[in-house]
Order: structure tokens, then sequence, then C-alpha cells
């Protein structure tokens, strides 16, 4: 099963909980055990599993990757965007969960979210899930 889930970002800097919208399309795809792979198709953007309850903790991540990779350094990229693909290097485009019962097996505060450092941009999260009877 392949699934495209299309985002709509909001800002420069953005981080995007998609937890929800992937669980949805693991249950639509009839995944009972299995694995979940997502990919982020962008250079300026990443995947980031975290914590999901506690809202200041995307603003926190924000605020250290930003000092990690200031705006104001003499980059050579001409696009004037190198901080966002050096974010996006640092978080990763990738990651797997495994689907357990139907649903993402995750840690009790776990979220997935979408990491916009050029936006605000159209993106897109690619999602194969497979069964564990289909990869025999």
């Amino acid at each position: 099963m392949f699934i495209k889930l299309d985002i709509q970002t909001r800002a420069k800097v953005d981080l995007i909980d998609i937890t929800q919208r992937i669980g949805e399309a693991i249950e639509e795809a009839n995944i009972s055990e299995g694995i979940c792979f997502l990919y982020c198709p962008h250079t300026t953007a990443g995947i980031v599993l975290n914590e999901n309850w506690d809202p200041t903790v995307e603003n926190d991540i924000a605020m250290v990757l930003g000092r990690m990779v200031p705006d104001n350094l003499a980059y050579g990229h001409s696009e004037g965007n190198s901080p966002a693909h050096i974010k996006s290097v640092l978080v990763g485009t990738d990651h797997f969960i495994f689907v357990r019962s139907g649903k993402l097996e995750m840690g009790q505060w776990q979220g997935i979210f979408l990491a916009e450092f050029d936006g605000p941009h159209h993106r897109s999260i690619w999602i194969k899930a497979v069964n564990d009877a289909d990869a025999c």
C-alpha cells in the first residue's frame, strides 16, 4: 500500500503533527501487523518523531535548530535557504514505525511531525505500509 499525504505548511519553520493522519491511513489500508515507512521527498523539510503532548516541545526543537544552524552565516548556496537544507539533514527525511493490531506502535507521548524549514510550502509525505504477511 502506498499513500501520499499532502500538507500545507504555515510558516518558514513549522512542525505539523501528522500522527492522526498517518494512523488513519494505516487503518484505511487494513494493515494489521507490519511496518509503516515514512518518507519526505523534500530537501528543506523532514520528519521528526517526538513528544506531541506538550506543544512547547515543538517550539523548543525549532529554537535549538535555529541556534545550531543560524540564518546569518556566509552560506554559499545562492537560493538563500542553506539553513533549511542543513536542518533537513539533521532531522532526517525518513522513519519507520511498527504496526500492531492495526495501529501505529509508538511510545505513549510520541507523535509524528512534518518539519518545515523553508516554508510556507505545499509538502508531501509518502507512506508505504507492508503487512507482515505481504513480506513473505
